[in-house]
């Protein structure tokens, strides 16, 4: 339990040591940093083995603050021009930067050096998993669909860059930062995703990693240089697809489908904070696909029941994301739409755009919802070939379930 703990701790506060280290020794020494930040959780894991301290998150701050210590006593033997920290106005100013408006804005200044534009866009989203939000190189692997050897080549590509480029820990301003910004929102966005659905072969949520990407995009809105009506729509589709958590999965962990989910357990402060949000999010008329995809997440959770939902509606919100931004999701959702609003000859259409190959990993979604066109025009051979395919291609464990429960009651229906 203990590990499980501390653990936990990490997710939540190494990102908040990295970043103030960083900004008190510079991103020169990014690396030596991650080290010992590390080094700091291996000791608590070692000192909490028999007792936990009465208040931990302080524990580690001092912990990291001696280890930042011990790191600069190093560096102060090959850099003889750093100031001494150890005692007088450079000290107290380094106690300063512990203060929590000052970690926050260390780890805006984090994501903001994650994004930048002399990164390669892969190594940015990267990077920004590993130093702002303590994602391990599995994890991240994970989140991008990727090997861990190849993540390993991206952060030590990033880290390069760095410091070839001499990149500054500042929060970018004039015409430079909505380039960033909308880099730093893909990020925060692709930590939430692989929370709400996980590629893990055990997990399907990871609230941990959803609460985290809320917790950094609320950082964006708290800042006026970031707080933007795409940065508000963002964290609104956030509030949105955050209320369902609960309802994703039964009591024995078995995934539930929109169509089955118990909406009173739906947390309906969330949609009110939501609602809030997305009011500050439409005072321009200028939309991002955050904002197309929050009205998406509400349109199902304006609907009481399954079968009060507007399928209409959610059609046009798609049409006006994929014009946006073109992907073979969208159109496969369009079409699952249509299924949904028996109109089977304008779902055909939608497929007929589609192969296959449009979605890697994901390849299971396609195959489920040609199962599910076939089945509604009856045609229930392709339907359970289509759903065997989609069971041989799907990795996590509870929709390999939920699929081999859908086969079953396809063969019972039609038998």
């Amino acid at each position: 339990m203990e590990s499980k703990y501390i653990d936990h701790l990490f997710r939540h506060h190494s990102g908040k040591m990295v970043s103030i280290l960083t900004r008190i020794f510079g991103l020169e020494h990014l690396e030596t940093i991650e080290d010992a930040v590390q080094d700091t959780f291996v000791k608590a894991s070692v000192s909490w083995r028999h007792e936990r301290p009465q208040h931990p998150e302080a524990w580690l701050i001092q912990a990291a603050k001696n280890r930042m210590l011990d790191i600069f006593r190093k560096l102060k033997t090959e850099k003889n021009y750093l100031p001494n920290i150890q005692s007088g106005t450079d000290f107290i100013a380094i106690n300063e930067l512990f203060l929590d408006t000052e970690i926050e804005d260390s780890q805006l200044r984090m994501i903001f050096t994650a994004c930048h534009p002399n990164l390669d866009p892969r190594d940015r989203i990267s990077f920004a998993l590993k130093t702002v939000s303590g994602f391990s190189i599995k994890e991240i692997a994970s989140a991008l669909l990727t090997k861990e050897e190849t993540i390993k080549k991206r952060l030590s590509r990033a880290r390069k860059s760095i410091q070839q480029c001499q990149l500054k820990f500042t929060i970018p301003q004039g015409k430079e930062l909505p380039q960033r910004l909308e880099s730093v929102m893909e990020v925060l966005y692709l930590i939430f995703n692989e929370g709400f659905h996980s590629n893990q072969k055990e997990k399907l949520i990871r609230k941990e990693l959803c609460g985290e990407a809320m917790r950094l995009c609320k950082m964006l809105l708290k800042n006026k240089l970031t707080r933007t009506s795409t940065s508000y729509a963002l964290f609104a589709l956030m509030c949105f697809h955050a209320a369902r958590l609960n309802a994703k999965t039964s009591t024995e962990n078995k995934i539930l489908d929109l169509k089955h989910q118990d909406r009173s357990q739906w947390h309906f402060p969330l949609i009110e904070l939501g609602n809030s949000i997305m009011s500050k999010a439409v005072d321009n008329a200028e939309f991002s696909c955050y904002h197309y995809e929050a009205a998406i997440a509400f349109e199902h959770l304006k609907a009481k029941h399954f079968d009060d939902t507007n399928w209409n509606a959610l059609l046009h919100w798609y049409q006006c994301l994929n014009k946006l931004q073109p992907m073979p999701t969208h159109i496969l959702t369009m079409a699952v739409i249509c299924i949904q609003n028996k109109e089977l000859s304008k779902a055909k259409g939608y497929f007929d755009q589609l192969m296959p190959k449009d979605f890697g990993q994901r390849v299971y979604l396609y195959y489920g919802a040609l199962s599910d066109y076939y089945s509604a025009i009856k045609n229930f051979n392709k339907a359970i070939a289509y759903l065997n395919d989609a069971i041989d291609h799907v990795n996590n464990v509870l929709e390999k379930e939920y699929l081999q429960k859908k086969k079953r009651t396809l063969l019972q229906n039609n038998s």
